[in-house]
């Protein structure tokens, strides 16, 4: 390949280089982000950036920057330097005023062992019916497996929106200054579990709980829950394949759910892959 004779000066000095420059950041830049600090930022923005440096470099592959005349000069860098600097900045400012920009995340990629949780059901006076030791077996994995998605803040703090959050997601009575312990926040979120578990087992089949319900799936069903709402779970079509007798359909269904904003999210994607295969243990 034969390069044009002042190659050095356009790659050095063009605008629409620099925008090819700056292209390539924002391509590399949220992989990068994601890679090494597990936050997932939004499309949106480096769409618009994208669409800005296009119109930079279409801009500046027409005017006349200089480059090919005896009298080369540093000024046409400079104006190049300018222009990035204001899209960088632009998008600086986008970032700032765009609350959606960031979805942080737990970077665990692995479930924790059932035996890191909390035994929600040490006391040696608690009965000792199927059921009760059904919801400790079902607790001991489902605690750990949504509180690692939730993710875990001892200290309150205010949420997006303002409101005083605590542990898991937890606002009830919530106010800032509250400290808890972990097993502390073990138990909340307990609570909170086996509240929406509840809640959703009305839109299954009598057949559906008995037969195709196992401790795994359970879970999976009750995180999803978790993260959507009861209502939403409810009126799924992964619910409906389930009562229809379609298991893997109703386990496939649950990856769905893997959009926010109108948007995919890394982070989601990753939670319902999770969900999907605790629904599909031991199905043959």
């Amino acid at each position: 390949m034969k390069l044009v004779r002042n190659a050095k000066a356009i790659a050095a000095r063009s605008h629409s280089m620099w925008a090819f420059y700056a292209s390539l950041i924002c391509l590399v830049l949220p992989e990068l982000i994601y890679g090494t600090l597990q936050i997932d930022t939004n499309p949106r923005v480096w769409w618009l950036a994208g669409i800005a440096l296009l119109i930079y470099g279409v801009w500046g592959r027409l005017s006349d920057q200089g480059i090919d005349t005896a009298h080369d000069v540093d000024h046409t860098k400079a104006q190049s330097l300018w222009a990035v600097g204001i899209i960088a900045v632009t998008l600086a400012v986008a970032v700032m005023f765009s609350p959606d920009f960031t979805r942080p995340f737990t970077a665990d990629t692995a479930l924790p062992p059932v035996a890191s949780t909390v035994d929600l059901a040490s006391d040696t006076n608690a009965p000792r019916d199927p059921m009760a030791d059904y919801d400790t077996r079902f607790l001991a994995s489902a605690v750990p497996f949504i509180g690692r998605w939730e993710g875990l803040r001892l200290d309150a703090y205010l949420d997006i929106v303002g409101v005083p959050t605590v542990c898991y997601g937890e606002t009830k009575g919530v106010k800032l200054g509250d400290s808890y312990t972990k097993a502390e926040c073990d138990e909340m979120l307990a609570r909170e579990i086996i509240d929406y578990r509840d809640r959703l087992r009305p839109a299954f089949t009598a057949d559906t709980l008995e037969r195709r319900m196992p401790l795994g799936r359970d879970v999976a069903f009750t995180s999803l829950a978790y993260n959507v709402g009861v209502h939403g779970t409810a009126k799924s079509t992964a619910v409906r394949r389930l009562n229809d007798l379609h298991i893997a359909g109703a386990c496939q269904a649950l990856g769905w759910f893997n959009k926010a904003g109108g948007r995919v999210i890394r982070g989601l994607v990753n939670r319902r892959s999770e969900e999907t295969e605790l629904c599909l243990a031991g199905l043959t």
